[in-house]
């Protein structure tokens, strides 16, 4: 079975989506990405995150965008 990416729990973050097994928030890799940081910058500052979390959450991400156009 494949592992999560994202982890929601009320005793971690409150709740707050973070990546599996870590107190990352998803919502840092976005704001990264939204400024135009490199996925290399934005594991060099959280390196409990493996970039196969990375790519996990964006290949996600990005099934569901194409799944609700469709």
């Amino acid at each position: 079975m494949k592992q999560p990416v994202v982890s929601c729990n009320p005793e971690i973050m409150g709740g707050t989506p973070v990546f599996a097994s870590t107190r990352v928030p998803i919502q840092t890799l976005l704001d990264y990405l939204e400024a135009g940081d490199s996925i290399d910058e934005f594991l060099e500052g959280f390196p409990s995150v493996t970039r196969e979390q990375v790519i996990g959450f964006l290949e996600e991400a990005k099934d569901r965008l194409v799944d609700s156009v469709s």
